[in-house]
């Protein structure tokens, strides 16, 4: 089935009508971020989009004491814009007993991301691919029994939804981008060189 949130802004096709699950996510530097995950089970076959809001990044970290090193607002950002590689590892590259065989940079409609394969103590076969949204983090996660085929049409199948609802498409790669900072030192006349 095609499988449409406008909340979390997605479209997938999934092999029946999701469960979904409220969670709170860790970050990699110490704010917990709403989520949902949305999954199916087919037999012994899983299939699941996670989706983490990363959008009000900054006012979760700074309800959150810290040390005074990480205050600053920049590693809000750095947070949001790390997520899909902090998620890569936590939940994929040092799972125990499981061996990553495919580990590359990959993009959707255009959005950049990442994709896995990974396979599990059980010779299962684990699919994933991650992308980062408009400050929302997608961990899409198939896994089917040894011998079974790639779970292809689901991992292909993700589209973006805007505000309206509307699938996304761009012209060229989307990057996440953070917000453009005023540049300092050089090329600003403050630098140590000596142009002007």
């Amino acid at each position: 089935m095609d499988y449409m949130n406008t909340e979390d802004r997605f479209t997938v096709n999934f092999p029946g009508q999701p469960k979904v699950e409220t969670i709170n996510w860790p970050s990699e530097y110490g704010a917990t971020m709403p989520g949902r995950v949305y999954a199916v089970a087919v037999g012994p076959a899983r299939y699941s989009v996670t989706v983490i809001d990363y959008t009000l990044s900054r006012e979760r970290h700074a309800a959150v004491a810290k040390n005074q090193a990480n205050t600053q607002v920049m590693y809000a950002d750095i947070d949001t814009m790390a997520s899909i590689q902090y998620a890569a590892t936590k939940l994929y590259r040092t799972r125990p007993g499981a061996k990553v065989t495919y580990d590359a940079w990959h993009y959707i409609d255009l959005v950049e991301g990442h994709q896995l394969q990974v396979t599990n103590p059980d010779e299962s076969r684990t699919f994933v691919a991650i992308y980062l949204h408009e400050n929302r983090l997608y961990i899409l996660d198939a896994t089917v029994p040894k011998g079974s085929p790639q779970p292809g049409l689901f991992q292909q199948s993700l589209s973006f939804l805007d505000e309206k609802g509307q699938r996304v498409r761009y012209n060229e790669i989307y990057s996440n981008r953070l917000p453009p900072r005023p540049a300092r030192g050089r090329g600003q006349g403050g630098g140590r060189g000596n142009n002007p």
